[in-house]
């Protein structure tokens, strides 16, 4: 179909929830309904909404005063993966997946969507590459606060769980010079530490424990008692929730069975704090933030990034240019291929100029 025969596009939002997805669903809608005329169709709770056919008209109004707001007008989900979707349990109580990806195709057509504006991360990626072959085109926009997706050098939410990490870890800066503590604060962000090496540079954390560099306890617990022995007052250690000690795994919250992302990873920092309290002899405490990482309004910066992530989404319709992923590459906005981001995602590497920066002014990684 050409370009010039779009009429009506379809928004979907999903995975997990971030600052800035209701700016990226305004500038959509508002690009496409003003510049080009176009139907705007809302998809309740990512591709869930597609699977189980939740498909609403958007008006201008829907969309009018939401700038602001945290969230998404629309609904997510992180369990709806079309080709791998739980319908059921078997006699063992263990999930039935089955690939529904006509079904959502089917949905996708019979709404008359000429296209779809897929607002996610890499898991969400992955999904819309498993639709493009049904004939569903899409275009990306990179959403995470965890920052590890490919070829975009930063994603929207990304600077405002930064703020809010920061914030947080300021005020325990306080409680742990108060009572002379070691305080461990968990951050999320999965596989990759781009969240936490961030807070923990801004916040002036005292060591930094992401995944990309395994920690000795060893090791940190001797920083600790070093720092005491100096005179300093406490030690705060930002910790990513998916950091391991040296030849050791991850610590696994909780698995979801019928997920497509089953593993939950998380609370190394009650752990950590414990072996950091009896190697150094010290009072430790743990702080998790958590899903506070992810809420709230958006920054001023993450509000102009998911406005012109959606302009310029409307703008690869416009072009025909679909199944591209908007990104910042070198400061400027570009695209790529969703099948080059699918399934993949970006690590910080272990000479990367921040961490280099982070250990010239004596933070600890561990290691």
């Amino acid at each position: 179909m050409d370009a010039k025969a779009i009429r009506r596009i379809g928004i979907l939002t999903g995975g997990g929830d971030c600052p800035g997805i209701n700016a990226v669903i305004r500038a959509v809608s508002k690009t496409a309904m003003y510049d080009h005329g176009w139907e705007c169709f809302g998809i309740e709770d990512g591709f869930l909404g597609l699977i189980e056919n939740r498909i609403h008209p958007l008006h201008s109004a829907d969309v009018s005063n939401i700038l602001t707001r945290g969230g998404t007008i629309l609904g997510t989900s992180n369990k709806a993966n079309p080709a791998r979707f739980a319908v059921g349990t078997n006699k063992l109580g263990e999930p039935i997946f089955e690939d529904v990806r006509e079904k959502a195709a089917a949905h996708y057509h019979e709404h008359g969507l000429d296209a779809l504006v897929v607002i996610g991360g890499d898991g969400t990626m992955s999904c819309a590459a498993g639709m493009i072959p049904l004939g569903v085109r899409c275009v990306g926009v990179p959403k995470t606060i965890d920052n590890d997706l490919m070829h975009t050098h930063i994603t929207f939410g990304f600077t405002t769980a930064v703020e809010t990490g920061t914030e947080a870890i300021d005020r325990v800066h306080t409680t742990a010079a108060s009572h002379h503590r070691i305080m461990v604060v968990e951050l999320m962000g999965r596989n990759a530490g781009w969240l936490t090496l961030f807070v923990g540079m801004a916040s002036g954390a005292d060591a930094i424990l992401i995944p990309e560099i395994p920690y000795d306890i060893g090791r940190l617990c001797e920083f600790c008692k070093a720092r005491k022995a100096e005179g300093k007052r406490s030690t705060i250690v930002a910790v990513a929730e998916g950091a391991r000690p040296i030849g050791g795994d991850q610590f696994v919250q909780q698995t979801i069975a019928d997920s497509p992302d089953p593993v939950r990873l998380g609370g190394i920092a009650p752990v950590l704090a414990r072996q950091l309290e009896m190697c150094s002899h010290m009072e430790a405490r743990s702080v998790i933030l958590g899903h506070v990482l992810r809420g709230g309004s958006p920054s001023g910066m993450d509000r102009i990034l998911a406005t012109r992530f959606g302009h310029k989404a409307a703008d690869l319709l416009a072009a025909g240019r679909f199944n591209e992923l908007v990104v910042v590459q070198h400061g400027a906005l570009t695209s790529v291929p969703i099948t080059d981001v699918a399934e993949k995602q970006r690590l910080v590497p272990v000479e990367d100029d921040l961490v280099r920066a982070a250990r010239a002014v004596g933070t600890s990684f561990g290691d």
